[in-house]
């Protein structure tokens, strides 16, 4: 059995895997171009990818290819209707990542509503150093308690934070673009009852045609002045050009983003062209890898694996 990485250094260098080489020879590729990929799948049994695209393009040549996994929980990279044409089974792991990417939601809110960035410049730069008073009132905030929290796609990350929230005293409501029916224990609202009402918005939400370009400028210019915006989902569900304008007109106080609509980031984005950067925090998309996180995901991934080889196995027999 042959089991081949193409795009390996995706989940990390520090990360053991070991435990696939029991399952079989094992074949790692850091990166792979599209143009690589036919000739890397040649005899592969299964291919484990995060961002390569799986499709008749790039796998016509993998005559041998039972089970394709993806080292996340999206699958947009997955030609599922030509994988079923020729009977090759998917896995995606979800799950693995709620706790990082709830920790990182919190985070990216508290760097902005604190102002952290500036009280950590103040007291670097050496301006604390014989002030006057004790403490420096520049750059006010306000607490997490009693404000609302308003969520966008209530899934084991939203929901996650949604507890989390709440045990801040947050008041926290969702909205479900997809039309869910609702959830117990959480208020589910209309979208433009949440951009209303929301102190903090933040995003959960996977990308389709439900979340694509959600966030845009009548979104942004719906939403109160003082609050913050967070996006944890996917990058395109926010136009980015409305957001940037949104942040320079004063619409919204502050936007953290971990996504973005092409990543790595591109020398053009619109996101470069906000004026106050304090305003404005990215991070390049590590919500989802802390080390636990990634651990749990090498496990999943070589647990479906496994199960998937022994299933094949006892169904030849």
């Amino acid at each position: 059995m042959k089991l081949v990485f193409l795009d390996k250094k995706t989940i990390g260098e520090d990360m053991d895997f070991a435990r696939f080489r029991e399952l079989g020879e094992v074949v790692e590729y850091d990166f792979t171009s599209p143009e690589e990929v036919p000739e890397r799948v040649t005899d592969a049994d299964v291919l484990i990818v995060n961002k390569v695209l799986v499709n008749e393009k790039a796998i016509h040549t993998a005559k041998n290819l039972k089970l394709v996994c993806v080292t996340a929980t999206g699958t947009n990279n997955l030609d599922k209707e030509y994988l079923a044409d020729r009977g090759i089974a998917w896995r995606n792991a979800a799950g693995y990542s709620t706790e990082s990417v709830a920790q990182h939601t919190f985070a990216m809110l508290f760097y902005l509503m604190e102002h952290l960035r500036y009280y950590d410049d103040y007291v670097r730069e050496g301006r604390y150093i014989h002030d006057v008073v004790f403490t420096h009132f520049a750059k006010t905030f306000h607490q997490l308690t009693g404000k609302t929290w308003g969520i966008i796609g209530l899934g084991a990350i939203g929901r996650r934070v949604a507890e989390i929230a709440r045990l801040f005293g947050a008041e926290v409501i969702y909205y479900s673009a997809s039309g869910a029916p609702e959830q117990g224990g959480y208020l589910q609202v209309e979208f433009d009852t949440l951009l209303r009402k929301s102190d903090i918005i933040s995003v959960h939400a996977p990308l389709n045609n439900y979340t694509e370009g959600l966030m845009n400028a009548y979104a942004f210019s719906a939403m109160q002045p003082h609050a913050i915006f967070l996006n944890l989902g996917r990058g395109p569900i926010v136009v980015e050009k409305a957001l940037a304008d949104a942040l320079n007109e004063g619409k919204i106080a502050a936007a953290g983003l971990d996504v973005l609509c092409q990543e790595p980031m591109s020398a053009s984005s619109p996101l470069l062209g906000v004026r106050e950067k304090d305003r404005l925090f990215i991070t390049p998309h590590i919500a989802w890898a802390g080390v636990e996180a990634r651990t749990n995901l090498m496990e999943i991934v070589a647990g479906q694996i496994r199960d998937f080889l022994e299933r094949d196995i006892s169904g030849a027999e």
